[in-house]
């Protein structure tokens, strides 16, 4: 399996200025060509890092999450990388190897490692290796359940999570979850989703969850609302709820992505805090 990592850089000043990033109030799209040096930001608490960050909760775009990919450079990394109380994470990593201090252990993650971190949990980070670690960082306030325990935190990768495939499909779509879907306990679902060659989602999804889609490997053509557009490893889109969705794999190889939803939780009507009804009806 390979993961598209970006290595920023510039383009050459001979290049044309023409790229495929497009800004809509249902989707964005942000292309690889845009994850250049001059647009990363430094993280508070960590050393010798760098990051993309691909969404944040802003008008007209990202509502219910935020998502990074993140650069550690050797011996670099964060003691606490997690400074906002309530905020529920996945780590994925892309490349290199990252360093992770979970609850009193120690774990290595390579290309495709995946761990949960619960809202509240005591983590760290750190690059030991002698080359650059990538990863995404995707983050979320943790919504809690009456009655419902709270997820726990856990390890585990893309390889030793078994693909499930979607019926009817004869392997052309298959999708790898890393928790169980009928779990009320979490709140939100990071997956990965992989398509064949030739292989579609064979309807306009319209409904409710909110997406970030990091194209991880492959190319295709995605449905857009009403539009139709070319994606590829290293890609990124952002899908506003009730956007419409579909799409086709291009081949030679697979298409996959790593795709972020909100899941799990009544719409909210009302604003605890305030007794009154929520801002602009976001959940």
């Amino acid at each position: 399996m390979s993961y598209y990592t970006p290595e920023g850089g510039l383009p050459s000043q001979t290049e044309l200025l023409s790229d495929r990033a497009i800004v809509t109030e249902a989707y964005t799209v942000i292309p690889k060509g845009v994850l250049r040096d001059i647009v990363t930001s430094r993280l508070p608490g960590f050393t010798t890092t760098r990051s993309w960050i691909l969404a944040r909760p802003i008008a007209g775009f990202a509502t219910t999450f935020s998502q990074l990919i993140v650069e550690i450079g050797p011996g670099g990394g964060a003691e606490r990388p997690e400074r906002e109380a309530g905020v529920e994470g996945v780590v994925f990593v892309t490349s290199g190897e990252l360093g992770l201090a979970l609850a009193g252990q120690r774990h290595v993650l390579g290309a495709g490692g995946y761990a949960y971190l619960a809202a509240g949990a005591e983590w760290s980070l750190a690059n030991d290796s002698g080359e650059p670690t990538s990863f995404h960082w995707i983050r979320k306030a943790y919504e809690p359940l009456e009655d419902v325990p709270t997820p726990a935190s856990f390890v585990t990768s893309d390889a030793e999570t078994e693909a499930q495939t979607m019926p009817g499909t004869d392997g052309a779509w298959a999708t790898t979850r890393f928790v169980d879907p009928d779990d009320l306990a979490h709140d939100m679902h990071v997956n990965i989703v992989t398509f064949q060659p030739g292989g579609s989602i064979p309807f306009a999804e319209t409904h409710v969850m909110e997406h970030g889609l990091f194209v991880l490997e492959g190319k295709g053509v995605y449905r857009l609302n009403a539009d139709w557009v070319e994606v590829e490893a290293g890609d990124f889109m952002w899908l506003r709820a009730f956007c419409p969705q579909a799409c086709y794999a291009g081949g030679p190889g697979p298409f996959r992505y790593l795709l972020y939803k909100d899941v799990n939780r009544q719409v909210r009507l009302t604003d605890p805090a305030a007794g009154g009804p929520v801002p602009g009806g976001l959940r």
